[in-house]
């Protein structure tokens, strides 16, 4: 069974992820043993005892929104929160409870036991790497890693999120340049893609794509730019439709790159295009490696 787009248009929300929760509930204790991995019964038992969320594993529940520490910006009417030493904007400056919402979803996203979590010890950012960072938003993946790198693209289309990302990297403004542009596979109006943007010659170490679906499109719009590069890292998330991982992966194997999928699944249920349907688990991002 899947959520159609008739349910989530008609049937309230709260009433609409319970029945989602039973029908995941019932999917993985139906699952054979041989197709039912530590992983999925993990997931099953924190189920029996939870409400449905994104990420169903204990680890959530360290994070809460209350515990975020907000400040006012009022020269830019903008609020912000300490994010590894350094200020980190939100979009505005009057809702401190969506700030503080927001803010607390990002660390859950990139704790270290999150399927969210782009980077490990060994998976990281080496000093002086030039980086994509394609669906920045607020920009807290870039900031985390902003000491380490030489340069920074920021490809982020939202006003109001490149109001914020000017004001978070105003002390680095020559090591990051902010694309207004919406990335895909090619280039149209305000669309561009990554080999129309960046010349021949440009040197990329790191890549990471959060752009709500469009990640299989960005990566076909950057497949000149990958091919010429050595020593290329990816981290693409997977989870905005229920085949981009496997469709993903197999583009990125294409392309020359050893892949790996982070541990664990989310339950990615948001986004009225979004159907949801039987296996309901996804792979949250893809870490791929290619080199020579």
């Amino acid at each position: 069974m899947k959520t159609t787009l008739l349910e989530r248009l008609t049937v309230p929300k709260k009433i609409r992820l319970m029945r989602l929760k039973a029908r995941v509930i019932s999917y993985l204790t139906a699952l054979p043993d041989q197709a039912s991995s530590d992983e999925k019964k993990t997931i099953l038992a924190y189920l029996k005892q939870h409400d449905l969320a994104v990420f169903p594993y204990a680890f959530t529940s360290r994070y809460k929104p209350e515990d975020i520490t907000l400040q006012y910006d009022q020269e830019r009417n903008l609020l912000y929160t300490m994010w590894d030493g350094a200020k980190l904007y939100y979009k505005n400056g009057t809702d401190k409870r969506k700030a503080r919402k927001y803010f607390n979803s990002l660390r859950m996203e990139q704790d270290a036991n999150s399927p969210h979590c782009y980077l490990t010890a060994e998976f990281t950012i080496s000093d002086n790497d030039v980086v994509l960072d394609v669906g920045a938003a607020e920009g807290n993946f870039s900031l985390s890693v902003i000491s380490r790198a030489s340069h920074i693209f920021l490809f982020e289309p939202e006003p109001d999120w490149v109001k914020a990302l000017e004001a978070t990297f105003a002390p680095w403004k020559e090591k990051v340049t902010i694309v207004k542009n919406y990335v895909s596979d090619h280039t149209e109006g305000n669309m561009i893609s990554i080999d129309d943007y960046l010349p021949e010659e440009q040197r990329i170490n790191f890549i990471k794509a959060d752009v709500e679906g469009f990640e299989y499109a960005l990566l076909q719009g950057a497949r000149k730019t990958i091919a010429r590069q050595q020593n290329l890292k990816l981290a693409i998330c997977t989870y905005h439709h229920q085949d981009d991982a496997d469709r993903i992966d197999a583009l990125l194997k294409n392309f020359g790159c050893l892949t790996e999928f982070t541990p664990g699944y989310i339950l990615y249920h948001y986004g009225r295009e979004n159907v949801v349907k039987e296996p309901y688990l996804r792979r949250a991002v893809v870490r791929a490696r290619k080199q020579g």
